[in-house]
């Protein structure tokens, strides 16, 4: 009896797990259903090369075009991953390659902290600190590509510095050992070996931070300067898709309500396929 009563319990135990694992595929479905089901009613109305190729948003007279929002959103994006990762990258590197236990101790759960810190934090120190030392030094408002680049960059360091490092941990110690037996210094084949070996999981950390940093909406607010126009340089303000979903939608109805919805669709399509190459990246990791 005590043995059917266990693997009568296992098996509720096993349907909950699964019921669980399954709830968020379910709550997944339901959000991307409510974000098409509001969002695509527009794109038969008023066409979907007038939305994402139209460069005028002024959805109370008929206009919903997008395109510089998708234009600011992806330079925001390539300004943050210019920034933050190649300091995310000599960051894990350092991590992996160079530092002892007691740094590594200390300094991956400081750096893996900055996840943890509120995207308002970060846009609350670049209206303070960011914001006045472009206008000082550079000229402008302060409020510009340059600002909300900079502020994104710091926001995906936890992103790339995490996978990379994983990235680079997953490298045999044999292939350090080797190149270091054929004469090489430690820089040598850190840079020859080992980043090439594990070039798959670094590229995949970037694309991960470039998805953090393409849906960040609090942060850009505070510092792009939301301008609806396209930058023309890294001292113009701008406005992101996240941000103009964000500044609207408490007022907004009818079409006006309808196109930020299809502003929804846009920016979803764009995250699900930089998480889908994301993860075909990561499953090309595998070092033999």
């Amino acid at each position: 009896m005590s043995s059917n009563k266990a693997v009568f319990k296992e098996r509720i135990i096993k349907q909950i797990l699964t019921a669980f694992a399954f709830s968020s595929l379910l709550f997944l479905f339901l959000i991307f259903a409510f974000i098409l089901v509001e969002g695509l009613p527009l794109f038969y109305k008023a066409g979907v090369k007038n939305i994402i190729f139209g460069m005028k948003w002024a959805p109370t007279r008929g206009f919903f075009g997008i395109f510089p929002m998708i234009v600011s959103s992806f330079l925001v994006t390539f300004g943050a991953l210019v920034i933050g990762g190649p300091l995310g990258l000599g960051c894990a590197v350092y991590l992996a390659e160079y530092a002892g236990r007691q740094q590594k101790m200390f300094l991956k759960p400081a750096l893996e902290l900055l996840a943890g810190i509120p995207s308002v934090v970060y846009g609350f120190l670049g209206v303070l600190y960011i914001v006045p030392f472009i206008r000082t030094f550079f000229g402008g408002s302060g409020f510009s590509l340059l600002a909300t680049s900079i502020v994104l960059g710091i926001m995906i360091l936890p992103t790339v510095i995490s996978i990379s490092y994983d990235a680079l941990m997953s490298v045999p110690r044999s292939y350090r050992e080797g190149a270091l037996a054929m004469g090489s210094t430690k820089w040598q084949s850190t840079w020859r070996v080992v980043i090439p070996a594990a070039k798959s999981g670094i590229l995949a950390s970037c694309i991960l931070g470039m998805g953090r940093a393409v849906g960040e909406t609090m942060a850009v607010i505070m510092v792009a300067g939301n301008a609806l126009k396209i930058p023309g340089g890294l001292l113009d303000p701008l406005r992101t898709l996240t941000s103009n979903i964000a500044l609207e939608l408490s007022y907004a109805s009818g079409d006006h309500r309808l196109g930020l919805f299809s502003t929804g669709v846009v920016l979803l399509f764009i995250i699900m396929v930089l998480n889908y190459f994301a993860n075909f990246v990561i499953r090309r990791t595998v070092i033999k």
